[in-house]
C-alpha cells in the first residue's frame, strides 16, 4: 500500500456522540472536505483528505490541518483553501493563515 503524500484533517466538530455540532461545522467545514478533494484531484496533489472530532481551538475555525508537515491553519474558506494549495504545491505555508 502506498502511502499519501498528505493529509488533510478538517474540523468537523465532532463529538464523543458522533455529532456534528460545533462551531467549524456550522462555519461549513463540511463543504471544505469536497472543495479540498476536488482541487487536490484537480492539481495531482497525493493527498487523503478527512474529517475529524473537534480541535478544541474554535474561535480559530473552521481549522484544517495538513500532515506530515504539521501546518494548522484558522478562519478557512474556499478561498483561502486555495492560496494554502497553492503554497503546498510550491513547498511553502501561507504564514497569514496559520495559527500554531
Amino acid at each position: 500500500m502506498k502511502k499519501p503524500d498528505y493529509t488533510i484533517l478538517v474540523c468537523n466538530s465532532y463529538r464523543v456522540a458522533g455529532d456534528a455540532q460545533g462551531y467549524c461545522n456550522k462555519q461549513g467545514a463540511t463543504s471544505l472536505v469536497q472543495h479540498i478533494t476536488e482541487e487536490c484531484s484537480d492539481r495531482g496533489i497525493d493527498a487523503v483528505v478527512t474529517t475529524t472530532a473537534c480541535f478544541s481551538v474554535c474561535s480559530q475555525g473552521p481549522v484544517v490541518v495538513i500532515q506530515p508537515n504539521n501546518y494548522w491553519y484558522g478562519g478557512m474558506n474556499a478561498d483561502k483553501i486555495d492560496e494554502v494549495l497553492d503554497a503546498l504545491e510550491e513547498g511553502n505555508a501561507v504564514e497569514a493563515y496559520l495559527i500554531a
